[in-house]
């Protein structure tokens, strides 16, 4: 096995990923600096205070399209008034009377938490719970009431008016809205499809790879998309069945398209399949549901290999004049309370160990007499996340853009404050900073809240007061008080009822796996191609939410202690091998869906029977990951009939392949005897 690279080279070959630009990431820049732009304008020119909060508001409320931008935006304008409403209601009955608020304050502060994991509206509840928190350090720095009703009011007022700056930015002057997201999405996967197919038609011996990992998001994203396109236009809502089906041929032909390699002797399948993917190109360009003519329908003989063919049945369905789909059920709406709401104890036990660690802080550094180290208390808050690894991942991120945020802060209040006279001048000093944090914070999970911590710490630095501020001291309190909430959260939540996803992981993975094994033996049960389609996202969804629960897991303190970083890559390795069984298995399946019809009935039947022995094999490997004591089995002989044709014989290799990807996942249990498995053949 390949030997693990160093962690500075890992680390390195991270964030050289995660900074790289992809479609969309520069339009996020744009929309984030110019609402940046207005709202520092407004606070200088109208003398608004809490700068600093009102710019991190425009980073919560934007979101990746406009439907997601309204959601937040409402969202926060709701939790804000109604989080000040309480605290204020709160600050009446028991201002003067510090025992008496702290108790209430708690009380808020736990219902809060415990709303945070039993309920759907959890960032309503996260707002509620920052504000309390917030608003106690408030009451130690203001002491007359008038001022501290006059903060609380200036809180909601910061948080409001960026919200309604940023809804007008991406709503009128930059707007991301879906359908044009989806309409480009399509048109990515498909101009991939069509370099594919061409480099192949020329024989060309590197051809563009689209690997595994890059159809798992393909196929998500697209759903994804049109979930808000149909929420943001009435006319995709009406024909949301004709665009499903759209997506769907789109995500079948670059699927097939990836299973695809040199060398393909059939170059004028390709170049009529090249054609008509161009055309679909341009169709959806002018309109998704206008009539498609395609050049394969002159090609009556069947396609070899498999791949061609199906690629030319997703055309032909995507041709058809309706281009209707059975309309799926309307899934059921989750309840607003978890149904273990009542009897799950972690929820409960979540909510002390939070209020514990922010009822710590707040006693630390008013004992120390420290009032500038009052953001321990928040990231108490903000670092509170249901497992260990998801708490240190943010914990790591916030100190990190923290730093990062700080650096550039101290040479900007060292070398350009003294300097500047203007509010251009302050525009030109703080653009850049804000800029590097809205291109990170635009990035995937593992990086965007550290560019959330980079833009604050800079604005927290240099923008909170509206004259020049040559003091470095406000940037020491608040790394001080970010990297002592950030230890102690940690501590309590590992030391009082720890939450880990280790054992959750590996049920996520054996769930995920046995998915996969009840695509393959669907035939056997009679599903229908569109059952298929549906099992196939719903497995490529379940490999993506142990993708980033591996990502928290993999930081989990103490994680298998000495195998930590073999059982990690371990489980990369697994997660790499399912993704290509699945789209193994889903290739298959549809490539026998399509030459169902012409098998000989000896072969169609051993067909089923050894798909039935293989979902069994994988469901018993499954099953062994939550459970070493079930015994592990060899997998079934490949003894197909002895007669078949052309095109039966491509059908027998590609299962015969995917009997060998099942055959090369790795063995859990040789691996926690102490040595990672090898692969077997």
């Amino acid at each position: 096995m390949k030997a693990m690279d160093s962690w500075p080279e890992r680390l390195w070959r991270f964030v050289v990923a995660e900074l790289a630009p992809f479609p969309g990431r520069a339009n996020a820049l744009l929309r984030n600096l110019l609402a940046c732009t207005l709202v520092i304008i407004l606070a200088m020119s109208l003398e608004l205070p809490l700068l600093a909060l009102s710019l991190i508001m425009v980073f919560f409320v934007s979101q990746s399209n406009v439907v997601l931008t309204r959601m937040a935006g409402i969202l926060f304008i709701v939790s804000a008034t109604l989080a000040i409403g309480i605290a204020i209601v709160l600050l009446k009955f028991t201002y003067g009377y510090p025992l008496l608020r702290i108790l209430f304050a708690s009380v808020v502060f736990l219902v809060s938490l415990f709303g945070m994991r039993a309920t759907r509206l959890g960032p309503l509840f996260f707002v509620v719970a920052i504000v309390t928190i917030y608003v106690q350090s408030l009451v130690d720095l203001v002491a007359q009431p008038e001022l501290l009703l006059r903060a609380c009011l200036w809180v909601w007022m910061a948080v409001v008016y960026p919200t309604l700056v940023t809804l007008l930015v991406n709503t009128l002057l930059l707007p991301q809205e879906p359908q044009r997201l989806l309409r480009e999405a399509m048109q990515r996967q498909l101009a991939q499809v069509e370099s594919r197919l061409l480099a192949l038609e020329q024989g060309r011996a590197t051809i563009p790879p689209i690997s595994p990992t890059d159809v798992q998001q393909g196929v998500l994203s697209l759903h994804k998309l049109l979930k808000f396109a149909s929420m943001r236009d009435a006319g995709y809502r009406a024909r949301e069945v004709q665009h499903l089906a759209l997506i769907t041929g789109v995500s079948r032909l670059y699927a097939a398209v990836a299973s695809l390699s040199a060398p393909v002797p059939d170059v004028e399948a390709l170049s009529a399949l090249h054609h008509d993917c161009a055309a679909l190109a341009r169709a959806i360009e002018a309109d998704p549901m206008s009539p498609l003519v395609l050049h394969s329908e002159t090609l009556k003989r069947p396609l070899m290999p498999a791949a061609l063919e199906e690629m030319r049945d997703a055309l032909r369905t995507l041709a058809a004049s309706d281009r209707l789909v059975p309309v799926s059920k309307t899934p059921a709406k989750e309840p607003l309370l978890a149904s273990d709401a009542f009897s799950n104890p972690n929820y409960l036990l979540f909510a002390l160990k939070t209020w514990l660690a922010t009822l710590f802080c707040y006693v630390f550094y008013n004992a120390v007499d420290w009032p500038g180290i009052h953001t321990v208390m928040l990231t108490c808050v903000i670092i509170a996340l249901p497992s260990l690894g998801a708490s240190t991942q943010k914990g790591l991120l916030r100190v990190g853009g923290c730093l990062v945020g700080s650096a550039p802060a101290v040479l900007c209040t060292v070398f350009v404050i003294p300097n500047i006279e203007t509010l251009g001048g302050l525009l030109l000093m703080s653009l850049p900073g804000i800029g590097l944090g809205a291109w990170v914070a635009a990035g995937s999970e593992r990086i965007s809240y550290a560019g959330l911590q980079i833009m604050f710490c800079f604005a927290l630095a240099l923008l909170e007061q509206f004259g020049p501020s040559t003091d470095l001291t406000e940037i020491r309190d608040r790394l001080v008080g970010i990297v002592l909430g950030v230890v102690v959260s940690t501590l309590i939540h590992r030391l009082l009822w720890p939450e880990g996803e280790g054992d959750s992981l590996r049920r996520r993975l054996s769930a995920t796996l046995q998915s996969i094994a009840g695509l393959l033996r669907a035939p056997a049960s009679g599903a229908s191609t569109d059952h298929l389609h549906e099992q196939s996202l719903r497995t490529w969804s379940q490999l993506a939410e142990c993708e980033a629960m591996l990502a928290r897991v993999a930081l989990e303190p103490g994680w298998q202690q000495g195998e930590h970083e073999e059982l990690t890559l371990f489980t990369q390795t697994l997660l790499a091998k399912a993704r290509e069984i699945l789209l193994a298995a889903g290739q298959f399946q549809r490539n026998r869906a399509a030459l169902d019809a012409e098998l000989p009935m000896p072969l169609r039947t051993w067909l089923d029977a050894h798909q039935e022995q293989l979902g069994v094999w994988l469901t018993r490997y499954a099953a062994r990951l939550q459970d070493q004591s079930v015994a592990t089995a060899d997998l079934p002989p490949f003894d197909p009939p002895v007669d078949s044709g052309p095109g039966d014989d491509e059908l027998l290799r590609e299962l015969h392949e995917l009997r060998r990807r099942f055959g090369s996942l790795p063995d859990w249990p040789s691996f926690e005897t102490g040595t990672l498995a090898e692969l077997r053949p």
